[in-house]
């Protein structure tokens, strides 16, 4: 795994760099008046990946009676495939578990084989399909669950 990134809460003034970083990487991103909602919530949690003086990705979460449903996860394209995503979503899963949540879940797009796996390696486990969840391009979604 790699140690020359860090991992740490959201502030106000990430937003507009992981605002860009969604809409570089999702069809249908937040906005950034999403992440600054999300942020000022008690049971929602976002942390980002900072290598350097750059942000290099993000990840959310929210609460939901002891359920921490991932809502977003997202790494800049030339920064993937090298660990960064699995340390930001451990760090994630860490601050959850300190928030109250006691099993996670998300939901990838089904042909998004690189997540996939990689919330495999994190104990996430396939638990059924969303028919037509994502839109642009219209697509199914695996529901993936780590209890």
């Amino acid at each position: 795994m790699n140690t020359d990134v860090t991992i740490r809460p959201m502030l106000d003034a990430d937003v507009p760099v992981v605002a860009k970083i969604e809409e570089a990487t999702f069809s249908m991103p937040w906005s950034a008046d999403d992440f600054y909602d999300m942020i000022r919530r008690d049971n929602m949690t976002y942390m980002v990946a900072q290598t350097g003086d750059t942000i290099i990705g993000g990840a959310g979460m929210r609460n939901i009676a002891g359920d921490g449903e991932i809502t977003n996860v997202a790494i800049l394209e030339e920064y993937r495939g090298r660990g960064y995503g699995k340390k930001l979503l451990t760090a994630l899963l860490e601050e959850g578990t300190k928030m109250g949540a006691n099993a996670f879940t998300l939901e990838v797009r089904i042909s998004n084989t690189p997540a996939i796996r990689l919330y495999e390696s994190l104990g996430f486990v396939s638990e059924g399909v969303r028919p037509g969840f994502y839109e642009r391009p219209k697509e199914d979604a695996l529901i993936m669950w780590k209890r």
